[in-house]
């Protein structure tokens, strides 16, 4: 039987870890009477990164203390901030989030049966909200509107109106919410002033305001899900992370803006309660730290190497993140991250491009769909009349006549082992001599550098037939080109980004290569290329 609480240890729960509390002499009433009730709001927008795990643990404290909370998807507020989300997206971003903040929390073993979930839009659009929009909007200069948001809603020279009504529903939810408290990043502190000024004069109660301090991202800027090099996506692979911190700038003995520590200081230490530091043994073995401050003091004695820190915030993360990745390795849920993120065109900047966006400024939008890759099946083998270390192959790609391809294999696997293969051919291509003979298509293969180097056709799923399409998940609709452009690099553009997963998955940017039967995979090659 749980041990019943002290109003004072709920305060302590409530308030630990936290930068600010407006309005603490109410909390402590409201507690001495009932439970609190409280709300975090997020708007829907970029991907949640890692930082989202500080507000995550916040919650798991306020669970501790027996308050009732509420989680609110603010898809609205999203379309409101300069369009961060398109409206033809709203639906789709709210589900994403649902399911990633939903698995986020699991990871660090939050009951979700006591959470309530709600969608802004649910309540947003009803006449009384939409009364007191206008209400409120009768009330509020453009001064303060713009003061308010100016910590979180995007700034730009000729500000929307819906930027300036963004703080007003903010301040109008936790009317709505029928709330206690609002719990935020202290970027969100003019917005919270706001709504103590404004919901009085309503004839709405003041709410209690709760603040998390804001986590500096690796580069030691705050974490943005716009700013790619500053976040931890909670999908990224661990190549991918690793790549991340491997960049991150972290100086011996600098414990000022040092990204990797923050890390340690905001998400490990509320989440576990302690940090190891990994270590070989010949520098003094693995060491456990209780108190972040001796993590910082012996980092800045030089007596933890970056390197070793890093390491160590990676392997952390990682226990983190893996539970997160899984779940999203369905085809539901890889679909759905596809569809509300979709990938988006580029604009040129470079060499070539014209200012002011005109013809032949923008650069051709690069996807998947561009590559008319498909199921083909090795009829014959045999060696280069000119070149013993290339195969002659004919491959049935689902046409007329079986297609030429000359590939580099020979030093990988035998003649035996390819004919009658089902692999994976790249049919559009401009076909190129190879020591006089015309290769009509590419033979997909992963592979993985060094001595020697490994390669292995790719294998599409049991049961395939030749011609049918290769496509990656997200990109079903789009039209192959009829002909690469090779003058254009779109081949070599895409495949940077084709990969081999820790399952043996072919993937291109962490999106499945499928054909209508299922996933392509190889061998054993984890990790490798694609080319």
């Amino acid at each position: 039987m749980a041990t019943q609480q002290s109003p004072e240890e709920k305060l302590h729960l409530i308030t630990r870890n936290l930068q600010e509390v407006l309005g603490e002499d109410k909390l402590k009433e409201v507690l001495q009477q009932r439970e609190l009730k409280v709300y975090w709001g997020t708007a829907t927008t970029g991907k949640p990164h890692v930082a989202y795990f500080v507000p995550m643990s916040k919650i798991a404290d306020f669970l501790k203390a027996g308050c009732e909370v509420t989680i609110l998807f603010a898809d609205l507020h999203a379309f409101l901030d300069n369009m961060k989300a398109p409206w033809d997206l709203l639906e789709l971003r709210v589900k994403y989030y649902e399911e990633i903040i939903k698995a986020m929390l699991e990871s660090i073993g939050v009951p979700l049966e006591k959470l309530k979930f709600v969608k802004g839009t649910d309540y947003q659009l009803s006449r009384e909200y939409t009364l007191d929009v206008y209400r409120l909007s009768s009330m509020v200069t453009e001064h303060d509107a713009k003061k308010a948001g100016a910590e979180v809603v995007k700034q730009v020279e000729h500000a929307l109106l819906s930027g300036l009504l963004y703080p007003g529903l903010q301040a109008l939810d936790e009317e709505y919410l029928k709330v206690d408290a609002q719990f935020g990043g202290v970027d969100q502190r003019k917005i919270f002033t706001f709504a103590e000024k404004y919901l009085p004069s309503m004839g709405y109660a003041k709410r209690i305001h709760l603040m998390n301090p804001m986590v500096p991202g690796l580069t030691g800027a705050k974490m943005s899900s716009s700013e790619e090099d500053s976040k931890v996506d909670l999908l990224d692979s661990k190549e991918d992370l690793k790549k991340k911190l491997k960049k991150v700038f972290c100086e011996p003995g600098n414990i000022e803006n040092n990204g990797v520590l923050s890390f340690v200081k905001f998400v490990l230490f509320p989440l576990r309660g302690g940090f190891s530091i990994k270590r070989d043994a010949k520098f003094g073995g693995d060491k456990v730290y209780s108190a972040f401050e001796d993590v910082e003091k012996d980092f800045a004695a030089e007596l933890i190497h970056p390197g070793d820190l890093k390491v160590s915030v990676e392997a952390a993360l990682n226990e983190l993140l893996e539970p997160i990745r899984k779940k999203f390795q369905t085809a539901e849920l890889r679909k759905l991250t596809a569809a509300a993120y979709p990938s988006t065109k580029t604009k040129g900047a470079g060499k070539g491009a014209r200012a002011g966006g005109g013809p032949g400024g923008d650069e051709e939008e690069l996807t998947p769909s561009k590559l008319d890759i498909r199921v083909g099946k090795v009829v014959s083998v045999e060696k280069h009349p000119d070149a013993d270390s290339l195969y002659l192959e004919k491959i049935d790609v689902g046409e007329a006549e079986p297609r030429t391809v000359v590939s580099g294999l020979v030093a990988y696997i035998s003649q035996e082992d390819l004919q009658d293969r089902m692999v994976l051919v790249l049919c559009n291509l401009k076909p190129q001599k190879m020591r006089g003979i015309e290769s009509q298509a590419m033979l997909l293969c992963a592979s993985i550098e060094g001595e020697p180097r490994r390669v292995e056709p790719l294998d599409p799923p049991e049961g395939s037939s030749p011609g049918e399409r290769v496509f990656v998940e997200g990109y079903e609709a789009g039209k192959p080109d009829d002909r690469l452009n090779p003058k254009k690099k779109i081949w070599e553009k895409i495949q940077v980004d084709l990969k081999i997963s820790e399952e043996c998955v072919a993937q291109w940017k962490d999106n499945l290569l499928m054909s209508k039967l299922g996933q392509i995979t190889c061998k054993t090659l984890k990790g490798g290329n694609i080319s």
